[in-house]
């Protein structure tokens, strides 16, 4: 691929609307477009990222057994009347009528309608647990709509159910899913911390947001920072492996400023230990047991023909706003140097050939390394513009493909200018940077 072939509209400088590290490298290097307030058009650029992280999610969703389904983004008012948050979710809901005069809403989340599937579909214990998710996009009517796709009106998002016939079989599932929020962001390569939360809008009387420490964010969190250095790899999708997993991460004071409490945090953590910060939420869990099955009657048959509502939990990432998360704890904007991820990275590698009217052969030689690259599913983009060398590289590093190859004055038949992003330049051979690439891939 030719980045002169290539729908990546780069921008000089950073729009001056743009006040936070992601908003100003997603417009300046065309991953987004605002289309109106809060609502924006992903290119290609952008929605490769997106795609990459939306597959990681999935993947983790599925391992611990998880099922697809895919719901409607428009909703029946109907379901949110039975459940009783018609009138109490407020004006972040966008409501409208088509043209039958019915009364319509665009889902700002999907609790209801994913309960009405259920109880139309499971009648009995035998079929418990269910576990279900979708990914999709949501509205929600910001009465603000800031920091790019931060906090938009539009977005990207994971949402899962889960339905159990008792609290502990419920809290089972839970635990499942607080283990694989754990795994997702690993493989993102962000360090987020499960903190206790408040349940807002949602319900019920247990919750977990996801946070990512970063000076841009919203969440205002206090922790302790022994908390950071848990493990968690060698967690069994068993009772009390989970249980203890959560019991570990819980020893610790962990909360959002909902949940704060100055002489609790004090009591609990030793001073050096206190950390008082900002982050970003880029997940949320939440328990809360019959709080839709019971008004909207989605019971199972349980053993001897009684009846019983089922208990349920909902299950939340933001996929679209870890684009932005990423960005800002990956964003170098000193150097105006970003490095993806591998996992999520839009290329692999940018080969950087120096270019010249009068001679093709650095081009024509890094039109060979690409397909030598493409034979080992290692994904490459060429800057084959006109551009110095040095503009190339300043352009490839903010685009952000986690190596380089510069094809250049140095290099010779057998050797190559290579380097991973933000370390130095190193002459190796072509088959082994295939090597170094194809390792870090494998990690992921």
């Amino acid at each position: 691929m030719y980045i002169s072939k290539s729908f990546i509209p780069i921008l000089k400088n950073n729009p001056s609307e743009a006040k936070i590290k992601s908003h100003q490298l997603m417009l300046r290097v065309g991953m987004i477009k605002q289309s109106s307030s809060g609502i924006y058009s992903w290119l290609p650029l952008g929605l490769k990222v997106m795609k990459k992280i939306e597959q990681i999610v999935r993947h983790e969703q599925d391992k611990i057994g998880a099922q697809e389904i895919l719901m409607p983004t428009i909703q029946s008012s109907d379901i949110w009347k039975e459940s009783g948050r018609y009138e109490d979710y407020g004006d972040e809901m966008l409501r409208i009528k088509d043209r039958q005069n019915r009364e319509m809403l665009y889902g700002p989340t999907n609790e209801e309608l994913v309960t009405d599937i259920f109880r139309t579909s499971v009648k009995s214990y035998k079929s418990l647990p269910q576990l279900l998710y979708h990914i999709q996009w949501k509205f929600r009517d910001e009465i603000r709509p800031r920091f790019g796709i931060m906090r938009c009106r539009e977005f990207f998002m994971k949402d899962a159910y889960s339905f159990d016939i008792s609290d502990e079989d419920a809290i089972f599932s839970y635990n499942k899913f607080f283990l694989s929020y754990l795994k997702t962001f690993k493989r993102l390569e962000l360090v987020a911390i499960p903190m206790a939360a408040d349940t807002g809008p949602i319900g019920g009387n247990l919750s977990h947001e996801f946070i990512i420490l970063a000076d841009t964010g919203e969440s205002k969190i206090f922790t302790d920072k022994r908390i950071f250095d848990l493990e968690y790899d060698d967690t069994k999708l068993e009772k009390k492996s989970l249980e203890n997993l959560r019991k570990k991460y819980e020893q610790f004071y962990s909360v959002t400023d909902e949940k704060f409490n100055e002489k609790e945090f004090e009591k609990k953590v030793d001073a050096p230990y206190r950390l008082k910060t900002k982050g970003i939420e880029v997940g949320h869990i939440f328990y809360f047991s019959d709080k839709y099955s019971k008004p909207m009657n989605a019971a199972v048959d349980l053993p001897g023909g009684k009846k019983d509502f089922v208990k349920m939990g909902s299950y939340g990432i933001g996929v679209s706003r870890l684009v932005g998360a990423i960005i800002e704890a990956k964003y170098d904007e000193k150097n105006e140097v970003m490095k993806w991820p591998i996992s999520v990275a839009p290329y692999d590698i940018s080969i950087i050939p120096l270019t010249n009217k009068n001679d093709n052969s650095s081009l024509d030689k890094a039109n060979k390394i690409f397909l030598e690259l493409k034979k080992n599913d290692i994904d490459a983009i060429i800057d084959d513009t006109d551009e110095n060398i040095s503009a190339k590289i300043k352009k490839m590093s903010l685009i952000g493909a986690p190596f380089q190859i510069i094809i250049g004055k140095n290099s010779d038949d057998d050797f190559l200018e290579f380097k991973e992003v933000g370390k130095e330049m190193k002459k190796i051979n072509l088959l082994e940077i295939i090597k170094i690439i194809k390792k870090q891939k494998e990690k992921n």
